[in-house]
């Protein structure tokens, strides 16, 4: 399975979604941007999308929600350590009131791995930050057993964008 993301004006990304009804597409507004998601198992109609493989996944995506793309750049090095650490994740935030879905993004032309969330709504997510199960899955960061402790791992410093569907 695949993602594909592109980013325009909303008219245009509202006249992609619209060209292509079969295909599952979510429009999706952020603060500063509108992207156009399509997953699919095959090729994607988008002309110079960025490219992704889903390693793991949980839940569907919908059209309406609350979507948190959690960026992480990683070192061609550091891949296997970072794919490692998710396909053994703790796998709780799929019991917390709103999850929707996750997406496990490796990246096919760029070196962001994104991890992507789906919440029923904005508060959702904020409760799940505050959450015995967030600190759970957060238990190690900043300790020496901690990825973010391992040279080589990542290429940038990580940032989060979150976006509305629409």
């Amino acid at each position: 399975m695949y993602i594909y993301l592109t980013s325009g004006t909303p008219d245009f990304m509202q006249s992609l979604e619209l060209e292509h009804p079969k295909e599952k597409m979510f429009f999706l507004q952020g603060e500063d941007n509108t992207v156009l998601l399509h997953e699919t198992v095959e090729s994607t109609i988008f002309e110079s999308p960025r490219k992704y493989e889903i390693l793991d996944q949980s839940g569907e995506l919908h059209s309406k929600g609350f979507f948190v793309f959690n960026n992480i750049p990683v070192t061609d090095e550091g891949r296997p350590i970072f794919e490692q650490r998710f396909q053994n994740r703790a796998r709780a935030i799929e019991n917390e009131p709103g999850f929707v879905a996750i997406r496990v993004m490796r990246p096919l032309n760029s070196d962001t791995y994104i991890i992507l969330t789906e919440w029923s709504e904005e508060s959702a997510f904020k409760a799940w930050q505050s959450s015995q199960a967030y600190n759970t899955a957060h238990k190690k960061r900043g300790t020496d057993e901690g990825i973010d402790k391992r040279p080589n791992i990542f290429a940038g410093p990580t940032y989060v964008k979150t976006y509305t569907g629409l």
